[in-house]
């Protein structure tokens, strides 16, 4: 009898402690409230025609080097594609996701392998922001003259050899 006085009390104990779980006592903090608004670039004019395609063969010849097969795309401040190249032999599927990154580097104002970042520490909530969101190394904004000119995404190896062949190209930009 005694044992089962103890069942109960054990499973009465066990229900409580989840409903006041479930029960919200106060607001969940907001991890911190930053004095200024991260990756705040002004926008500027859009690069040209000219510009995307001299960022496509800087990005060509970067990946050549290391005989990887790329997917290179470079959109404007909007994230629309400007300019695209599929080298020989690159995988079709890196198609959408080098304009994906390109255009997620552009519509967020950040290197896209932050949400890569914030995805593998536990942050789900990334995959709500926008359906073409893509999480991973390979997208970089084009800053010139501190505002935002567009972005390139690469996509056809490794997060780490696509953030590569990107950033050479970025890196052009001033």
């Amino acid at each position: 009898m005694q044992n089962r006085v103890q069942i109960a009390c054990s499973v009465c104990l066990v229900v409580a402690t989840a409903a006041t779980a479930q029960t919200p006592s106060s607001q969940p903090s907001a991890g911190g409230t930053p004095d200024k608004i991260p990756f705040d670039i002004p926008y500027g004019t859009t690069i040209g025609l000219d510009t995307a395609k001299r960022l496509l063969a800087i990005a060509e010849a970067e990946a050549k080097k290391h005989d990887w097969k790329m997917n290179i795309a470079v959109v404007d401040t909007h994230g629309e594609l400007l300019a695209f190249e599929r080298m020989d032999g690159a995988q079709f599927a890196s198609i959408a996701i080098s304009q994906n990154k390109a255009r997620t580097s552009a519509r967020f104002r950040r290197e896209t392998r932050i949400f890569y970042n914030q995805f593998e520490t536990g942050h789900a909530y990334v995959n709500t922001l926008d359906a073409g969101l893509v999480a991973s190394p390979g997208g970089f904004p084009l800053i010139e003259g501190g505002k935002l000119v567009g972005a390139i995404g690469c996509s056809g190896g490794t997060g780490d050899q696509d953030a590569s062949v990107c950033k050479a190209a970025a890196n052009t930009i001033k």
